[in-house]
Formats: structure tokens, C-alpha cells, sequence
């Protein structure tokens, strides 16, 4: 399926390209406020899974609570503070670096892993932006007893419940069980699934799913970095859930149940907040905080000489 094109590439006024995607927006009582693209096929949302697997966790029993459960959501930069926390989880649980079976890596902030390189650094599983996620799988399976070195099959207790919960929370079966760059299992869903988990944890008052969310909105910067645009969304936005994965997908919801996704198929990551702040401004969400985080310009000799434009087309009926 040939997917519209939701953003425009602006060089000097001419347009020399476009990212073309799918994006879904959800009223708050569910119904399809918003669609383009395919947003009931499955898609593989990468990292935008991180806080649904994290209700899954708390459900089997994980005993984690802000900073550090959102480090548990996290793909965040491995800035200092983000590799303290995930320290913090492994020594809670009683287990070592050794045990995490994220593979090594060197911070995705610029600043970090240039000091990591600086002072004789080398590429560690700590440092990998997975690794909070990873640390807090192990946590769970050390307050259930379960086997540690296999916590990543697909066929795990741990990986069980977190399909289970999973499922739940989209409200579909899981079609496909992959492989994440992480190593860990990732599931797929549709566009409409994940917004509609994100609109649970996002209204929920109690539980799992409101732990979840309240760990995302009073420490956002561990979900991400400091100087990333998702952070910079939620600033925007107060009481406001989001989570970003690789292959350009975005997931957002308010906390009167609204919630939005979005999947460029080229994996572009520069036009995710893009489409982002021009969908939330379909709804109404024109606040100039909200829609700068959308701003994203087009170099020329280190000079901004054009940007990426969005170009959401007009809602289709047959999208849902």
C-alpha cells in the first residue's frame, strides 16, 4: 500500500522530496477523530512499546516507581544521570552489569558519548539506550525467581506477560513477534492499537497503567534526554504521555484520553516531529511550545535555507 506523503523536504523554496507515512488521531471517548495511511494494518512501533511492556512488568509483580520506572520506558541518551539510574535498578535487584544482555553501545547523546570516547571509553551495554528497559526486565525476573540468562526468549514468563499485556492494552492480538535492535521480542499492533493503549495509561487513575504514566510525566527527561524533542513535547504539553521508536514511529496522548500515532515508512527520523505537532494541531493544539517542537530546518553551509513542511492530507474515511 502506497502511503500519502505527510511531509514536504524545502530547499530554497523548491521541494526536492517528501516522507510519506501513516498517522491516527483518537478522540477522547476512542472514536477515529483523525486517519491517513494504513492505521489499522500491523506495524512493528519499536520503542514507542517501551511504557505498554513496562505495564507489564508492574503486572508480574516489578517493584519500580518514578525516576527509575521511567528509565524502565526509556530510549534515552546516556547522559550521566540515565546511566546511574540504570545502575541503580541492577544493584536494587541485586544483579550486575554482566547480566544485561543489551548490546554494547555508546551513549546516542552527542555530548555523552563524546566524553565517553574523551576519557578512554569504549562501547558498553550499560550505555545502550535499551539498557533501563533491559535492567528492569531483569529486576522482574529476579522478584519472581525466574531465569535471568534467557530473559529475552520469546517463550520466557516475563516476555508472556508482557505479550499478555500487551494485547490487552491495544486491544488486538499480537500478529508478529520479531526481534528489537535491542535484542529483546517486539510485538507489533496497529497504529490505532497503540494509540489506544497510550489513551488507557494516559486516563488511568489507578494501577499499573497510572504508575506508568505518572513516571512519564513527573520525570520525562529519563524517558528521553535533555535535549531531545520528545522531552521538549511533553514540556509543551503538561500532563502529557509520548514515546518515540526507531523507524520513525510516535505515539502521544493527553489525559482526557486523545491520542495520536504516527510511522513514516522511510524510518526518517528528522520528519517524527513534524508530523507530530501538525497533528496535534488537526485537533486543536496550536500553542506555539507545542508546534515548534515540529520545527525542523533544512541546512545549507550550516545555514538554515528551507524546512520540513508538513502536509497532512484530509482525513480518509476508509483509513480506519
Amino acid at each position: 500500500m502506497i502511503q500519502p506523503a505527510l511531509v514536504e523536504i524545502v530547499r530554497n523554496g523548491f521541494v526536492e522530496g517528501h516522507h510519506y507515512g501513516s498517522a491516527v488521531a483518537l478522540a477522547a471517548d476512542g472514536s477515529l477523530a483523525y486517519a491517513v495511511g494504513d492505521v489499522a494494518g500491523q506495524v512493528l512501533p519499536r520503542s514507542c512499546n517501551k511504557p505498554l511492556q513496562a505495564v507489564g512488568m508492574l503486572r508480574a509483580g516489578l517493584e519500580l516507581d518514578g525516576e527509575l520506572l521511567a528509565l524502565g520506558c526509556a530510549s534515552h541518551s546516556g547522559e550521566p544521570f540515565h546511566v546511574e539510574g540504570v545502575r541503580r535498578i541492577l544493584a536494587g535487584a541485586g544483579l550486575a552489569e554482566n547480566d544485561l544482555q543489551t548490546p554494547p553501545d555508546y551513549p546516542l547523546d552527542d555530548d555523552a558519548r563524546e566524553t565517553v570516547i574523551r576519557d578512554g571509553g569504549h562501547r558498553e551495554p550499560v550505555l545502550m539506550n535499551c539498557s533501563g528497559k533491559h535492567a528492569a526486565m531483569l529486576a522482574t525476573c529476579a522478584a519472581n525467581g525466574w531465569d535471568t540468562a534467557t530473559y529475552r526468549d520469546p517463550a520466557h514468563p516475563l516476555q508472556q506477560q508482557i505479550a499478555a499485556t500487551f494485547a490487552d492494552l491495544t486491544g488486538e492480538a499480537v500478529e508478529v513477534v520479531a526481534v528489537d535492535g535491542c535484542g529483546a521480542p517486539l510485538l507489533s499492533t496497529s497504529l490505532s492499537g497503540l494509540a489506544r493503549a497510550f489513551a488507557r495509561l494516559a486516563t488511568a487513575t489507578e494501577g499499573p497503567e497510572r504508575r506508568v504514566a505518572e513516571a512519564i510525566r513527573q520525570h520525562p527527561e529519563y524517558v528521553s534526554g535533555t535535549t531531545r524533542d520528545e522531552l521538549a513535547l511533553l514540556r509543551a504539553l503538561p500532563g502529557a504521555i509520548g514515546k518515540a521508536g526507531a523507524e520513525s514511529c510516535y505515539v502521544v496522548a493527553l489525559p482526557d484520553g486523545r491520542a495520536f500515532a504516527l510511522k513514516h515508512d522511510d524510518g526518517g527520523a528528522r520528519a517524527r516531529p513534524v508530523t507530530m505537532a501538525a497533528l496535534l494541531a488537526q485537533v486543536g493544539l496550536v500553542e506555539e511550545a507545542v508546534q515548534r517542537t515540529g520545527e525542523v530546518p533544512v541546512l545549507g553551509a550550516g545555514r538554515p535555507v528551507g524546512e520540513l513542511r508538513a502536509v497532512l492530507p484530509a482525513s480518509s474515511a476508509s483509513a480506519g
